[in-house]
């Protein structure tokens, strides 16, 4: 297995389930999870189930998964996800979204699943940050809320909030997720066991994949921009990306020269700044909001960056 990134202990996730969940989308969040500690031959991620209310929740298709956790519990999780489908713009519980509030300002990652994105904007708890949602729900969502920053895409891993648009993609992000935690290999390990061959970066079907964009087939190369574009906000360095693609710092940056023309961090850079850019056209963000989105220390390191890509300062793609 490979030497964990980010985690030596066991990772703790709760799985808060609202009632009209997808079965879909629940599975393919936890059978991830079972499949890496039945590989690793010990418990790497512990997961308690959540219910909104009383001690049971039941999917669309009416299974029914009994809760092995409360709210009001002590649970030191690294990560909840929320899993909704039906109708979550009509989930109002105040209880849920304070407390979902409260373990955000604790540090806890928080993601959404299929219509679990909706929760977590309804919580106030999406503002600033890249997202997406089922495209089932997205309009309304974007009626609802008109300045989140709402992506057709299969998962967005913003700093510590993770969306994904349910059905299968979260077999997606799920690697994406081990990935950091236990690292690729392990990870590619766990996708293998379900025959998922083919893992879908997170921006999914609604771009050309890596290879088209990069014209490149080289696995180190595309691990590498995979990992670049699920941390646009809190950007890793050339370590952690070389430890992820599983080469040295130095063969990396070899690679990328050698088959891209640029440095990684050129690359990624580059990458980083065209967000930026959509951002500026696209939404109502402040300079300043749209430089931390993006992974800029300060709005002056942004401007200057931006300012030597585009050949002008940010201020004027507003007009």
């Amino acid at each position: 297995m490979a030497t964990p990134l980010f985690h030596s202990r066991i990772y703790k996730i709760g799985i808060l389930l609202i009632d009209g969940f997808s079965l879909m989308s629940y599975s393919s969040v936890i059978e991830p999870l079972r499949a890496a500690n039945l590989l690793a031959g010990e418990e790497l991620n512990k997961v308690e189930h959540i219910t909104a209310t009383g001690d049971q929740a039941t999917s669309s298709s009416g299974a029914i998964v009994k809760a092995t956790a409360k709210i009001t519990d002590e649970n030191d999780y690294d990560l909840v996800l929320v899993v909704a489908g039906g109708d979550p713009t009509g989930f109002v519980d105040e209880q849920i979204f304070q407390w979902l509030r409260h373990i955000a300002r604790y540090g806890v990652r928080l993601g959404g699943v299929s219509g679990g994105p909706v929760i977590l904007a309804a919580a106030g708890l999406m503002e600033g940050r890249r997202m997406t949602v089922h495209w089932e729900h997205a309009e309304a969502l974007s009626e609802i809320s008109p300045t989140l920053l709402i992506e057709r895409s299969l998962y967005v891993m913003d700093r510590d909030r993770i969306t994904c648009a349910g059905g299968i993609a979260p077999l997606d992000m799920m690697y994406a997720v081990q990935s950091e935690i236990h690292g690729s290999e392990f990870a590619r390990k766990v996708s293998d066991w379900f025959i998922h061959t083919d893992v879908r970066p997170s921006g999914g079907p609604q771009r050309s994949g890596v290879v088209e964009r990069y014209s490149t087939h080289n696995p180190a190369i595309i691990q590498t921009i995979e990992a670049m574009e699920n941390h646009i906000a809190d950007p890793l360095d050339l370590g952690q990306l070389a430890l992820l693609a599983c080469v040295s710092s130095r063969q990396l940056n070899r690679l990328f020269v050698d088959k891209l023309g640029e440095s990684t961090m050129s690359v990624y850079r580059n990458l980083r700044l065209e967000k930026s850019h959509n951002l500026l056209m696209q939404t109502t963000l402040s300079i300043t909001e749209v430089a931390f989105a993006t992974g800029f220390s300060s709005s002056a390191h942004f401007s200057k960056a931006f300012h030597d890509k585009y050949s002008s300062p940010p201020s004027s793609i507003r007009g």
